[in-house]
């Protein structure tokens, strides 16, 4: 057994784990539709339940984040999610790129993986892009 010191989701372990420089994963909300050839990692359980910003943090935690992209759509729709994605990846000196909806939703198509969140916030999703740790 794992020490608690990660994730404990074996599923989501393993994806961060198998993770090179430049392949990407998806933390997205509820409603994000996530394409049938992308590995679905589904946590959602009720909606609200776990939280979008957790389960960034979870990933955050062990993933080497090199660059990430978002909907422009949350700077209208959700400034207070936008700023606290923000918040996050100002510490890892990542800027966020902001990209129209349509154009996310089809870069989602090229990644390793979806993990799903039950987050309700309209456009709460985010394309992490992974860098190296050296």
């Amino acid at each position: 057994m794992r020490r608690n010191n990660g994730t404990l989701n074996a599923q989501l372990s393993r994806v961060i784990s198998e993770c090179g420089h430049t392949d990407s994963i998806v933390v997205a909300d509820a409603g994000l539709p996530i394409p049938a050839s992308v590995e679905r990692i589904d946590l959602a359980y009720r909606a609200g339940a776990p939280a979008f910003l957790d389960v960034l943090d979870t990933v955050l935690a062990e993933f080497v984040l090199e660059k990430a992209v978002v909907s422009s759509e949350m700077v209208e729709s959700s400034p207070d999610m936008l700023n606290a994605i923000r918040q996050r990846l100002d510490r890892a000196d990542v800027e966020i790129e902001l990209v129209p909806h349509t154009e996310f939703k089809r870069r989602t198509h090229v990644a390793r993986a979806v993990v799903r969140s039950g987050e309700f916030t309209p456009y709460s999703n985010v394309l992490l892009f992974s860098g190296v740790p050296f």
